[in-house]
């Protein structure tokens, strides 16, 4: 969820790099009270969720025997990376996962807690963690069932170590979600003139197109590091009905599954969820 991250590794990896700038920072922690307004500047991670959602869901599902009614995730231990003011942590709490939410801008861990708090059942599914992902690494108290990063890897400095990260906290067999953008003229375009400049989708000054990342880079670097890439498929979002849908073209947004090691080959990109399947699948997953 749009969010920043420094990687000063110390154990099991060494590195200086550091986090994207200050100013960039600022940018996040003066938005930090505005995450849950959902005619504000972040409309459209709401409406991304209508997709997300069940792609995360109904993926964990199909690779699933256990089917507990009305709490589909039960039993599954996520870890969401760059949480914010948990707009995605707080649905997969819904659906009966127990969610750890991280984010290194104190003031998104503050609005998350704040606005978890309002329901009883998510105060005690959902822990945030004011934190980034290698602090995670190395209190290596435990490993998780799924980590989701959804419009993450854009904003970190250096994307192999944060894939590197993933998988030291990741169990076996364990699944990773990622949203992103790809970085192509149309990206920059859309992305950034358009929806940051005229339209004011998402806030001026949010992304870098340096920092897009192509589908087959994230590819190349999960499997150089021990990922299954199961499914990618595109995603596209309507300025105008203010909702986003899947399309066979990833020239703009993808959503990526993999998993740590295992051998099964990738899916095709048109394999992911189509809408009718997540319509259907809705109806019978307790949502």
């Amino acid at each position: 969820q749009l969010s920043l991250f420094s990687f000063t590794l110390k154990r099991p990896f060494s590195t200086s790099h550091s986090s994207v700038d200050s100013k960039e920072m600022k940018k996040f922690q003066l938005l930090a009270h505005k995450w849950w307004d959902e005619e504000g500047e972040y409309a459209a991670l709401h409406s991304m969720n209508d997709i997300r959602v069940p792609f995360i869901r109904d993926t964990l599902l199909s690779m699933s025997s256990n089917y507990h009614p009305g709490n589909p995730l039960l039993g599954i231990k996520i870890l969401d990376v760059g949480c914010g003011g948990g707009l995605l942590s707080e649905p997969l709490g819904r659906l009966g996962a127990s969610v750890t939410g991280i984010d290194p801008v104190e003031d998104n861990i503050r609005t998350a807690d704040r606005h978890k708090s309002f329901d009883p059942v998510l105060a005690k599914r959902i822990q945030y963690k004011s934190s980034s992902l290698e602090e995670i690494v190395e209190e290596s108290m435990e490993t998780f069932d799924v980590i989701v990063a959804s419009e993450v890897v854009e904003h970190v400095a250096d994307l192999e170590m944060f894939i590197k990260c993933c998988s030291q906290v990741l169990k076996q067999e364990g699944s990773l979600f990622i949203t992103t953008i790809n970085k192509t003229q149309l990206s920059y375009v859309l992305g950034i003139v358009v929806a940051e400049k005229i339209m004011g989708i998402v806030p001026e000054g949010t992304h870098e197109w340096e920092k897009f990342v192509p589908p087959e880079e994230l590819e190349r670097l999960l499997e150089s590091n021990g990922f299954s890439v199961r499914t990618v498929n595109g995603m596209l979002y309507n300025p105008l009905s203010g909702s986003w849908g899947w399309m066979e073209s990833t020239s703009l947004n993808y959503a990526l599954h993999a998993v740590k090691s295992g051998a099964r080959a990738r899916s095709h990109a048109t394999d992911a969820p189509s809408e009718t399947d997540i319509q259907q699948r809705s109806a019978t997953a307790g949502t």
